[in-house]
């Protein structure tokens, strides 16, 4: 034991306890409390972020391919149901059979004219790369399946996590993010693992990432106020977006499936055909 000091004997254990004494232990101060809250808030950010992009994307290509595979069988159906509507007024001479028989033509769409041509191939980014295509003449690259495969999920969201423009402090590095997950986007949207890949080398080649500018005092406890505020204004527009896409007419559909939206596509294929059976059949006995 050592000698006595004025408030109380001291121990060597009490000293060297003091020395071993990590900076994990030490209490943060306000600022470092507030930049943990920070990051904590970027990266739960991050996360709604990528999620809401993911669903936007089922969306987008839901919508796309149930154009693409059912709209053939939906313009079969208009057109049976006039054929038949016809073929009872036909038999009938009843005028009323004959004005429904008129309407169920009318419902049949026509050849569309060049401002329908493109209809419902603009998306959130503008023209669609489907369209995009067929105006340059290059091969149209559309989507093969609504929810693309779990590794290009893993690739898009480990370059979501990385490249997000909402991890940017300066102007200039949030436009070089922001074009670059533009492209993360448009190959995701595709499905195309082999191209985030490579978009993934390709930001690992790039330059560094600038860390933010640190500093103590009041003009940084304010800097890190105004930014915690931002994100939480973010957050709250993310989630209105976030309620608009899911109560939408194919957010809807969606959520009907979400462990595998593929399979609601496959499900009302089905369905649509064993109608466009039933009004072959149908047809046929009156016809006869």
């Amino acid at each position: 034991m050592t000698e006595d000091a004025p408030g109380g004997p001291t121990t060597r254990n009490d000293e060297e306890q003091d020395q071993r004494t990590s900076p994990e232990e030490r209490v943060a101060t306000p600022e470092e409390r507030l930049a943990t809250a920070v990051r904590a808030a970027e990266q739960a950010l991050i996360e709604f972020e990528i999620a809401l992009e993911t669903f936007r994307v089922e969306m987008e290509n839901f919508s796309r391919l149930h154009h693409q595979r059912l709209g053939p069988m939906y313009a079969r159906l208009d057109e049976l149901d006039a054929l038949i509507a016809e073929a009872r007024a036909a038999r009938s001479g009843d005028p009323e059979d004959w004005h429904r028989a008129r309407e169920a033509r009318a419902a049949v769409l026509p050849m569309p004219g060049v401002d329908e041509l493109f209809h419902g191939w603009i998306d959130s980014d503008g023209i669609s790369p489907e369209a995009a295509a067929m105006l340059t003449e290059q091969p149209v690259r559309a989507p093969q399946r609504v929810r693309p495969s779990e590794e290009a999920r893993r690739l898009y969201r480990e370059l979501a996590r990385k490249a997000h423009p909402d991890l940017a402090q300066e102007e200039p590095e949030r436009v070089r993010r922001e074009a670059f997950l533009t492209r993360v986007n448009v190959a995701y949207g595709l499905g195309d693992a082999e191209e985030l890949r490579e978009l993934l080398a390709e930001w690992e080649r790039g330059p560094a990432p600038v860390a933010p500018e640190t500093g103590t005092g009041p003009e940084e406890g304010e800097r890190l106020y105004a930014r915690l505020e931002w994100l939480a204004q973010r957050k709250d527009m993310l989630a209105q977006v976030a309620a608009e896409l899911e109560e939408s007419a194919i957010g809807s559909m969606l959520r009907m499936a979400p462990d595998d939206p593929d399979r609601l596509l496959e499900e009302i294929a089905e369905q649509l055909l064993a109608q466009v059976a039933e009004r072959e059949r149908e047809l046929a006995g009156l016809v006869e």
